[in-house]
């Protein structure tokens, strides 16, 4: 097996894929290392990622884990054996960040709403990466966290998505303190949507994304672009966007067929156009 061969099997078998018609499933596949977010499954993840959106037969997507852990965030033992490096390893630890960002970015850019699936922990940039989804489902069980305070590592990056996600001083509460935030009290905060019983936050996630899917793919390909840029500008700008995006809409087949529809009391026939 050449080495490309050899990196791409061992991406795919960092994270999984599996179409079930227009929702895609990305599975985190590192149990052992509690889905730690090295390199390569970096790597692998953006690859995934990069594929999805390229796929216009895709219309949602979820993010799950195998094991007890979503993810544990960054592979700590991995940045640590880079510390010996000539550079005391700044050139690696640049690196992964910007790997890190890059796929934080993508899952918000992606074309189609992305949905996590939480069971078990998802801390740090396991965290970020939950926060950076349109959606989290969350078993009543699982918790969320971003520790790096205790080990003297502040969780910077995490911090971008989860003010994003909850307010300002929740997340610093919980970047300042780094303990672990039960199911209940982050659907309170609004970093969760949904709470169900152990163990079905992946067919709850999936029961959603079947849900968004059956909407017209143009409308949640324009209404995520114009959510997410109109959420940081000030008020007029905002609205401008948000002007724009909403003519662009009505000018897809997808807005005469919706409007048409409803007039006519019927059920609407999308073209996803």
């Amino acid at each position: 097996m050449s080495s490309h061969h050899a990196a791409a099997a061992a991406n795919e078998a960092m994270v999984l894929r599996e179409d079930q018609g227009p929702v895609a499933l990305l599975t985190l596949n590192r149990p052992a290392a509690r889905n730690s977010l090295s390199r390569a499954m970096l790597a692998a993840l953006q690859a995934a990622l990069d594929g999805i959106a390229a796929d216009d037969r895709i219309r949602c997507l979820v993010i799950a884990a195998e094991g007890p852990a979503f993810s544990a965030g960054h592979d700590l033992k991995e940045i640590t054996a880079h510390r010996g490096d000539a550079d005391a390893g700044r050139g690696f630890f640049e690196d992964t960040m910007a790997a890190c960002n890059r796929v934080m970015q993508a899952v918000v850019g992606l074309p189609q709403p992305a949905i996590a699936a939480v069971e078990g922990i998802a801390t740090a940039a396991g965290c970020q990466l939950a926060a950076s989804c349109d959606l989290v489902v969350a078993a009543e069980s699982a918790k969320f966290c971003t520790p790096g305070v205790d080990i003297g590592l502040f969780c910077t990056t995490p911090g971008v998505a989860l003010a994003r996600a909850v307010p300002r001083k929740a997340a610093m509460e919980m970047l300042l303190l780094g303990e672990m935030v039960p199911a209940a009290e982050a659907h309170r905060m609004g970093l969760v949507n949904r709470l169900v019983p152990r163990g079905e936050a992946l067919p709850a996630a999936l029961d959603l994304a079947r849900r968004v899917a059956a909407r017209s793919a143009v409308a949640l390909r324009l209404g995520k672009r114009g959510f997410h840029r109109q959420a940081t500008l000030p008020l007029a700008e905002a609205y401008a966007e948000a002007g724009t995006i909403m003519v662009e809409n009505l000018l897809a087949e997808d807005a005469a067929e919706g409007i048409g529809a409803f007039l006519g009391k019927r059920a609407p026939e999308w073209r996803h156009r």
